[in-house]
């Protein structure tokens, strides 16, 4: 093992996260109380340029006035893109207003280091401004070729800055950055031989992993695919994905199924700890179980299948 370790800056649930409009505050309450563990409040794309300004007003007014913490949820908000006229005031009205609240701001299309840079000077000014206690986290979207050509930088100069805590993927314009031949949002492409998006996904993942962040699936399109929803967080998952957009509350449910581990993964994790920890008491470095071998990598996976079964746990209570 390396000497060179990255630790999380903030552990937090993610299985799922909600996507919801700033320009459509009747969805608010639904969303709070779906169930999700995340809810980024939009500004960006999700937001016609005549509804921004008031948008922003919505969403202040919401974190500022509803309970999302005591329905479970972590508070975000996407804020609109650093080559807009609308960036910087979505940071400086968020941070001032409701800067106590918000738990992260997501920044979209990142495509170098630098753009994190700008967003975490001016968070880093305002919250010495504003005298906050709450330390906003930041989550960026890697959906651009220029941002996954950098996002081994990304990684490892956002956790330098001290507050950047994910990545997602966005694989919409990811496509369009690519000129990918696809309009299918998430899904799998006929045309091509597996799953388009497995490098990229893995890639991010990578990144995320070596750094010590989040790594996050983005959206899936078709929201009467529920089915199709399910095996695209089941490759996410199986990447190490920690969890998966909702663009709709119907597909929170399937999300938290997926970046839940079932009870008897949980069960062989847990025999698995025991059977390591009894070859040890007898000078053995390995042990067998069920007819197969078990090590140190072994101890691994199964800690990391007891710590996130235990964060979700907790968080349930």
């Amino acid at each position: 093992m390396s000497h060179t370790l990255y630790e999380a800056n903030v552990q937090r649930v993610q299985r799922c996260e909600l996507a919801v409009p700033g320009s459509n505050p009747g969805m608010f309450e639904k969303a709070m109380k779906s169930g999700v563990d995340f809810i980024f409040l939009d500004l960006e794309d999700a937001v016609a340029p005549d509804d921004k300004l008031q948008a922003r007003k919505n969403i202040i007014e919401a974190i500022n006035d509803m309970d999302w913490e005591g329905h479970g949820v972590t508070i975000s908000v996407r804020i609109n893109g650093l080559d807009t006229q609308y960036m910087v005031r979505d940071v400086v009205d968020l941070m001032e207003q409701c800067g106590d609240k918000l738990k992260t701001i997501l920044i979209p299309k990142v495509g170098v280091y630098a753009d994190v840079y700008m967003v975490e000077a001016m968070v880093n000014q305002l919250e010495m401004q504003q005298g906050l206690k709450n330390r906003v986290g930041i989550e960026c979207l890697i959906e651009t070729a220029l941002g996954m050509a950098n996002v081994e930088d990304i990684a490892k100069q956002g956790v330098l800055g001290g507050r950047m805590e994910a990545l997602h993927f966005g694989v919409a314009d990811y496509a369009a950055s690519n000129r990918a031949r696809t309009t299918n949002i998430g899904g799998l492409n006929p045309d091509y031989p597996g799953d388009q998006w497995h490098a990229a996904i893995s890639r991010m993942t990578v990144a995320c992993r070596a750094y010590g962040l989040r790594p996050i699936d983005g959206p899936f399109g078709d929201i009467k695919d529920p089915e199709g929803y399910k095996l695209a967080a089941k490759r996410a998952a199986a990447l190490g994905c920690e969890g998966k957009w909702a663009i709709h509350p119907s597909q929170v449910e399937l999300a938290n199924e997926v970046f839940t581990p079932p009870a008897e993964e949980i069960d062989k994790a847990h025999r698995i700890l025991a059977a390591l920890k009894e070859a040890a008491a007898q000078g053995k470095g390995a042990a067998a179980l069920d007819g197969r071998l078990i090590d140190a990598a072994s101890e691994k996976m199964a800690q990391n299948v007891v710590k996130a079964s235990e964060a979700i746990a907790a968080k349930l209570k």
